[in-house]
């Protein structure tokens, strides 16, 4: 098995330097950015994100590698090849990210990343147990085009290596660069439970996608983090599957097919609306 879908691993002890870098730094400079059990629950978090990683990433590769046999063209490896697979990954990885945030199913994985109130380093370890389920989808029209298997996972791991330094609060700007990169100021706003800032900012490396797509948003009021509900737990098993235990719950309670479907595949946050019944428009004098 090649090392592309084990790339992370090779990343674990910068991002350890990384955090604890940071933590010392706005410990000197006496900011409240961290707080023991919030950080350990994302830490945990993201172990057992590479840990079932371990399991799931070889039948990935394998799906790639069967649907790169009927691949239309075959690109190979050449310099050129890379650069269009860089921009056909972050294509993908902005798809996926938007719909993580607009079907609940798949929000039913991503909610983890977005549950911690604290914007650190740590949070970017803040991963899903169970985004392995439904994400790939996404990239499987880049082997059928004639990406190889290894690179497609390898540009799925750079850039989630890359969203890494973007979870702090320290770097305020990044000047130019904000025009096309996704930078810590873009990605806090992504972050935010304020109205203006929900369901914005969904690209990987690159902002381009975001602003040609109509979802950018700048970072230009006090960012509140977590969610509109906060689910106030750092108990790990809660993080991981309290969305999917809440889904179980609404399908188990709807009262039709198409509530069923909405409560699975409609945005986060859908309810039925709420029906008059002819006693109520009576008593209203309709």
């Amino acid at each position: 098995m090649p090392h592309a879908p084990y790339l992370l691993f090779y990343a674990i002890p910068g991002f350890v330097l990384l955090l604890v870098l940071e933590a010392a730094l706005a410990a000197r400079m006496q900011l409240d950015l961290y707080e023991l059990p919030d950080t350990a629950a994302s830490i945990t978090m993201g172990l057992g994100m590479l840990l079932i990683g371990l399991a799931t990433k070889p039948p990935i590769f394998l799906l790639y590698t069967f649907l790169h046999k009927f691949a239309i063209f075959h690109l190979g490896y050449a310099w050129w090849v890379w650069i269009l697979a860089f921009f056909a990954d972050e294509f993908s990885y902005y798809w996926f990210h938007r719909t993580s945030h607009e079907c609940r199913l798949f929000w039913a994985s991503h909610v983890v990343h977005h549950s911690s109130q604290r914007y650190n380093l740590g949070t970017a370890l803040r991963q899903s147990w169970t985004g392995s389920l439904t994400g790939w989808v996404f990239w499987l029209w880049m082997p059928l085009v004639g990406f190889t298997p290894v690179m497609v996972m390898t540009m799925q791991a750079v850039s989630l290596i890359y969203q890494y330094w973007i979870h702090t609060e320290l770097i305020r700007s990044t000047g130019p660069l904000e025009g096309i990169l996704n930078t810590p100021s873009h990605h806090r706003a992504h972050h935010g439970s304020n109205p203006r800032y929900i369901d914005r900012n969904h690209g990987g490396t690159l902002i381009i996608w975001d602003r040609l797509f109509g979802t950018f948003e700048p970072e230009t009021e006090q960012v509140r983090y977590g969610l509109t509900t906060n689910i106030a737990t750092y108990n790990p098993f809660r993080i991981a599957f309290h969305e999917w235990a809440d889904i179980a719950r609404d399908v188990r309670h709807a009262h039709t097919w198409h509530q069923r479907w909405k409560y699975v595949f409609g945005a986060p946050g859908w309810k039925p609306q709420e029906t008059t019944t002819v006693m109520e428009k009576a008593a209203a004098g309709d």
